[in-house]
């Protein structure tokens, strides 16, 4: 069997790195930007480029945006004193989705996972405890995973004490499940129902 042409090979290869994209998927994601104008692919590829050069990190919650602080945390309407503590900047879009959650975010940069090799060092804790107030109220909002739990455990041990209260968000949250794939009724009940820890 012949393979394909060099430069489709080369992206079937970088289709296939997506996440959840296998090489049949890779292989049809491929052959519509082969068969797609050339106006398609220059917009692709612009977008790709607008990506990577013009998003950046909050420098107040570490979530994606264009201009910092991002419109989240420059929102005067927003409760400064909640805020909601996740895992990556996609756990945002979750919560923004749905409406109803009008505090704060905060972005740890993934979770406690010592086979990983990630501690807590690793994390934007620090951060975390530099805009925390007496009053507040810290949601954590961490994944239902061994991992997620183990970090929710380990923050919660960190900001007892200082004044705020901590919840979790209630169970609803299947294990394993990652908030970004969650439906809004399921993440809608969860937080609706937090408990205190």
């Amino acid at each position: 069997m012949e393979s394909y042409p060099q430069s489709v090979e080369r992206l079937i290869s970088e289709f296939a790195k997506f996440p959840g994209i296998g090489k049949k998927t890779a292989q049809r994601m491929a052959f519509h930007v082969l068969m797609s104008n050339n106006e398609h692919s220059a917009h692709l590829a612009q977008a790709v480029m607008d990506v990577k050069t013009k998003i950046l990190l909050c420098s107040s919650c570490g979530g994606i945006t264009e201009d910092d602080p991002c419109h989240i945390c420059s929102d005067p309407k927003r409760d400064k004193n909640l805020i909601c503590v996740v895992e990556d900047p996609a756990d945002i879009y979750a919560f923004e989705r749905m409406g109803i959650f009008r505090g704060l975010y905060h972005v740890l940069g993934g979770v406690i996972s010592p086979l990983d090799g990630i501690g807590p060092d690793s994390l934007t804790i620090d951060r975390l405890l530099t805009r925390i107030q007496e009053g507040m109220e810290i949601i954590l909002a961490t994944n239902a995973s061994i991992e997620g739990d183990t970090t929710a455990l380990y923050l919660g041990k960190i900001l007892n004490g200082k004044g705020v209260e901590v919840t979790r968000l209630a169970r609803g949250i299947p294990v394993g499940g990652e908030l970004e794939y969650i439906d809004e009724a399921t993440l809608q009940r969860a937080i609706e129902g937090r408990t205190q820890l």
